[in-house]
């Protein structure tokens, strides 16, 4: 089973962009006053629990608590902020992102796998 970690800190951001040029990096964007993103917390848990990619970095970013870190990563990756959104991370680019109710451990699972 693979483990997220929270990133809370612009360096933590900035060594995890450096992380995403040898190894991809999925951003989890959480909000933890709203139950859409709860529930896009429990699909990204599930997915974790399952079948993961071994070969991908899990992160979360709670949007309110880390709000400086939560609009570097949209600044950095040219990507609209929403929550909760997943953003796929490769070579310092994002490649791929959803959110809200798309935010399923299927489409998770179909991105990285």
């Amino acid at each position: 089973m693979a483990q997220w970690k929270e990133i809370t800190t612009l360096d933590d951001w900035q060594e995890l962009l450096d992380t995403s040029v040898d190894k991809s990096v999925l951003v989890f964007k959480h909000s933890t006053t709203c139950p859409i993103s709860a529930k896009a917390l429990k699909e990204f848990q599930s997915y974790l629990n399952g079948n993961p990619d071994n070969n991908t970095e899990y992160v979360m970013v709670k949007v309110i608590e880390s709000r400086p870190v939560s609009s570097q990563i949209a600044n950095d990756l040219h990507v609209d902020h929403k929550s909760p959104q997943v953003i796929l991370i490769r070579g310092k680019k994002a490649v791929w992102d959803t959110s809200h109710w798309k935010v399923t451990q299927d489409n998770i699972r179909e991105v990285l796998h």
